[in-house]
């Protein structure tokens, strides 16, 4: 399995990051939206909300399994 980075963006150089520099996959995600009480990240990805970048079968996967969502959501709580 690839490596993964998650990133909540706060403002404009102020980020929240989970995962390694060099990971393979990326999800970028503002935290207003990432805050949400509805926020879903397959839809935000769909949307253009939830950035990625990867192999994207992988990226369907991840969100597909709850892990993105889980991940980003602990995030989230450290904003």
């Amino acid at each position: 399995m690839s490596t993964v980075q998650y990133r909540i963006v706060v403002a404009k150089k102020d980020e929240r990051i989970d995962g390694p520099d060099d990971a393979d996959i990326v999800f970028t995600v503002p935290a207003v939206d990432a805050a949400a009480e509805d926020f879903d990240p397959t839809v935000a990805f769909m949307r253009g909300k939830l950035k990625a970048s990867g192999h994207t079968g992988e990226i369907l996967e991840l969100l597909k399994s709850g892990d993105a969502g889980t991940a980003l959501a602990a995030l989230v709580g450290t904003v």
